[in-house]
């Protein structure tokens, strides 16, 4: 029988789960707070300045992380078609997304956000050739039918605000499913050009809505950057910490911290056919990831008889 794995430190690998999970819930309150302070930003400034400044202050943040990593593994990327069409999606979901809470509420936009792993298990197939089973493949489509309830699609509530966020969703979902494609790319060079990206954008847009910007609120759109690199961060350490099955679903606390502070902040008083149509897609993508998680671990398990017979052990190395 194998011993209880234990990390190098002494730490015991629940205590290291558990701090692994607070750790994903406090990254996840950092989006959440992120994206409250880009929704107040956006009311006054133009989406691509917040964007700009945005990218400026993260830039600065991860300069030390680029510098452990060297500068030649950050510029020499494989696959550059690949990583310039994620760097191309993760910028248009950026400006979609304040752009979408500038006329949504924060939920809202949150939601149709949450929807993007329904939409990458659904492309899966045809792009990453991945077998989607029966199973997910409901579970894809009662996730659609969330979306469709929380769009509430009419002539009044079909609105260019909308579709605008559900493009958004749809971008970050492609963003998502390119970087299963690069999974050899480390993420320090993914985050690298996914900031550069959006910052060059939001460059170009400065020429056409540049507003001066007062010393305070100069400020929170340093800590805007500052708070998402955090948030990153966070959310990375939680991963290596704890099992994915453990803290990956902890990222839809997401949708309950927008319903909050949309409340006390903004005063968005949530839709019920939004909080029906969430209920729906997370329980979709819940569903879907720990599909996912069990058929890695079928694999494992048919793979161990021989891994065990090549070691010389009765037990798996």
């Amino acid at each position: 029988m194998s011993a209880r794995p234990v990390a190098l430190s002494g730490t015991p690998e629940s205590s290291l789960a558990r701090t692994g999970v607070l750790l994903m819930l406090l990254g996840m309150l950092m989006f959440a707070l992120n994206d409250v302070m880009g929704k107040w930003l956006v009311s006054t400034y133009s989406v691509g300045q917040v964007v700009f400044v945005r990218s400026v202050a993260a830039l600065i943040i991860l300069a030390p992380f680029l510098w452990y990593s060297g500068p030649k593994k950050i510029l020499q990327v494989d696959r550059p078609i690949l990583q310039l069409a994620r760097v191309a999606a993760s910028t248009a979901e950026i400006f979609a997304f304040y752009f979408a809470v500038v006329y949504l509420p924060l939920a809202d936009v949150m939601t149709y956000w949450l929807a993007a792993p329904i939409y990458v298990a659904a492309i899966s197939p045809l792009v990453l050739k991945e077998p989607v089973g029966w199973r997910r493949w409901s579970a894809i489509i009662v996730g659609f039918i969330g979306v469709v309830i929380a769009l509430e699609p009419s002539s009044q509530a079909l609105t260019p605000q909308a579709i605008i966020s559900i493009l958004g969703s749809m971008t970050f979902a492609l963003m998502l499913l390119l970087g299963r494609s690069l999974r050899g790319t480390p993420d320090t060079t993914l985050v690298f050009w996914q900031i550069v990206g959006a910052g060059l954008a939001g460059a170009a847009s400065l020429y056409f809505d540049w507003k001066p910007v007062s010393p305070r609120d100069l400020v929170l759109l340093a800590v805007l950057g500052v708070v998402a690199m955090l948030a990153h961060m966070l959310v990375n350490r939680a991963l290596k910490m704890a099992d994915a099955a453990t803290v990956a679903p902890l990222q839809y606390t997401l949708l309950f911290w927008a319903i909050v502070f949309g409340w006390l902040v903004f005063g968005d008083v949530p839709r019920l056919p939004m909080l029906i149509g969430s209920g729906f897609i997370v329980a979709s993508g819940l569903f879907i990831f720990f599909r996912e998680q069990q058929l890695k671990r079928q694999g494992r398990m048919k793979a161990e008889p021989a891994e065990a017979i090549v070691t010389g052990s009765g037990d798996p190395v």
